[in-house]
């Protein structure tokens, strides 16, 4: 069972508010709010085929977590999170590794995801780790539940074939 109180820590430290300038994954500077609350993640959490990988540190603690929910033939991968000081050591980049695992595991042959199209150092990441933008994009949900914009925002959608 996930442990939400971590995950909300976790998310909200990454991709919001100060301390998440430590790390190279922020939102700080282009929404203010939370990124996550309990609400919210217990939500996701209890959808039907969905799922949150957890990596925990050797001290225990929660260091990074990835949302996976099948749709089809795809596995939509959100929410790629690692702790701001422990960005840079791989944890993404095996946490992705494993997501893609998962879903090749539950018949899917595609990964998708949503980015801020502003987010361009994180989309070169997705880039070189075989995603590619569809030429797809989304509006910036309205709601206050994902943050409050700062500018105007736009979601790009990247997909990437999986095969093991």
């Amino acid at each position: 069972m996930p442990d939400i109180p971590g995950l909300e820590k976790l998310v909200n430290s990454a991709y919001r508010g100060e301390g998440a300038k430590k790390g190279w994954t922020t939102e700080a500077d282009l929404l203010d709010g939370i990124r996550i609350d309990t609400a919210r993640l217990q939500e996701m959490i209890e959808r039907d085929n969905a799922a949150i990988l957890q990596v925990l540190g050797t001290d225990g603690n929660l260091e990074g977590c990835v949302y996976l929910e099948k749709k089809g033939e795809k596995m939509y991968l959100g929410m790629l999170t690692v702790a701001p000081g422990g960005q840079g050591r791989g944890t993404g980049k095996w946490l992705m590794r494993e997501a893609e695992k998962y879903a090749f595991g539950q018949g899917c042959s595609r990964m998708t995801m949503s980015v801020i199209s502003v987010r361009l150092e994180l989309i070169a990441w997705y880039e070189r780790h075989g995603y590619y933008k569809t030429g797809e994009t989304q509006p910036f949900p309205t709601d206050i539940k994902f943050g409050i914009p700062r500018q105007p925002l736009e979601f790009l959608i990247m997909e990437k074939k999986i095969t093991f």
